[in-house]
């Protein structure tokens, strides 16, 4: 049953992404993934700064790497997870916010990603205000 295999295919992504285990997040991408955040965010499509650079200094502990993954639709070639973003500034400020992804799976692969904040404006201010502090 493909749709089951999808199902914890992308319960594995978000594991190894909780984890920061690297190498089992690449054993789970397909040799062709792309990847696409909302572009007016710092490590939206097409900008340098990556998800990784932005959220890890950002997420010092277990709770804060915590996603909360929740599978809320699947088919043979796609799969809508919701899940959480959540950060702690050096100065104590706290994000925690939803984000619906939609995945296409290809070959037993995780092949294309594209997330849907649903406040993107509070994530770029709780960055906006987080990167000021660790500038200083």
């Amino acid at each position: 049953m493909r749709i089951e295999e999808n199902r914890k295919l992308l319960l594995s992504v978000f594991s190894a992404i909780e984890q920061r285990n690297d190498q089992r997040f690449s054993e789970l991408l397909h040799p062709d993934f792309e990847i696409h955040w909302p572009p007016s965010l710092p490590y939206g499509t097409g900008k340098s700064r990556t998800w990784t650079d932005t959220w890890n200094p950002l997420q010092p502990t277990e709770q804060e790497r915590r996603m909360d993954p929740r599978v809320v639709a699947a088919n043979e070639d796609e799969v809508v997870v919701l899940w959480r973003q959540r950060g702690l500034s050096r100065s104590g400020d706290r994000f925690d916010g939803d984000v619906l992804g939609l995945y296409q799976v290809r070959e037993g692969k995780l092949a294309r990603a594209q997330m849907f904040y649903f406040d993107t404006v509070a994530v770029a201010n709780f960055l906006e205000k987080a990167m000021e502090h660790t500038e200083r």
